[in-house]
């Protein structure tokens, strides 16, 4: 092999190898997916004004929550595959936050991104099957398309719908501040680990309350 072969090869591999670092968030990232979730955790969006409507037909905005931690994560009541998972390891959550917690200085809220299918009767039965309170732990929808809409850009959310009423999205853990600020975005397959990770903010804050 000479050394022009030697100099066409090192452009390629050189030319890849800038495409890799483009494409990975300068190599912070090995997925889109992953790269979402750091430029988000770097980007610190707060929660826009929309109006909820929750299992109870109560109507209120993001401020309702406000002075506590919200653990948000997006679903529809008719997806049979990662909802269910995320909705389950979500009610694991709930099982390891501390009872002077819940309530005070965190709740948790599921957004459905299908609000005219995601009726309150019907997230009402849909937050009986993961044992949500529908107070610590409520289930709501976004009734105004543009706002749904606007949310979900600005966390991230990706929501393609198909011909039957399905949706191919992705799912994350989405934990917003006492001011309104998302602050992490925890994977969603280890429940175990954001609960810790939340506890430990929350264990923080009250030891720094004292």
């Amino acid at each position: 092999m000479n050394r022009y072969s030697n100099m066409a090869i090192g452009i390629v591999l050189l030319f890849g190898l800038t495409l890799f670092y483009m494409g990975t968030d300068g190599f912070r990232a090995f997925t889109a997916e992953t790269a979402r979730v750091n430029n988000l955790i770097e980007e610190k969006p707060t929660f826009p004004n929309v109006t909820f409507q929750d299992s109870k037909e109560r109507a209120y905005s993001i401020d309702e929550f406000k002075g506590k931690y919200v653990l948000v994560t997006f679903i529809y009541a008719s997806c049979t595959t990662m909802c269910i998972e995320l909705e389950m390891n979500t009610a694991e959550i709930v099982e390891q936050i501390p009872a002077d917690y819940m309530g005070k200085e965190i709740v948790f809220l599921s957004v459905s991104f299908d609000p005219k299918r995601d009726t309150p009767a019907v997230l009402d039965q849909y937050r009986q099957i993961f044992d949500s309170d529908g107070e610590t732990w409520r289930m709501a929808r976004i009734e105004d398309q543009n706002k749904l809409d606007s949310l979900l850009k600005k966390f991230g959310v990706i929501v393609i719908p198909d011909d039957y009423g399905n949706f191919t999205h992705n799912a994350a853990f989405y934990l917003i501040d006492k001011t309104g600020t998302l602050i992490e975005v925890l994977d969603y397959k280890k429940s175990d680990e954001a609960a810790k990770k939340i506890v430990k903010i929350l264990d923080t804050e009250a030891r720094g309350n004292l």
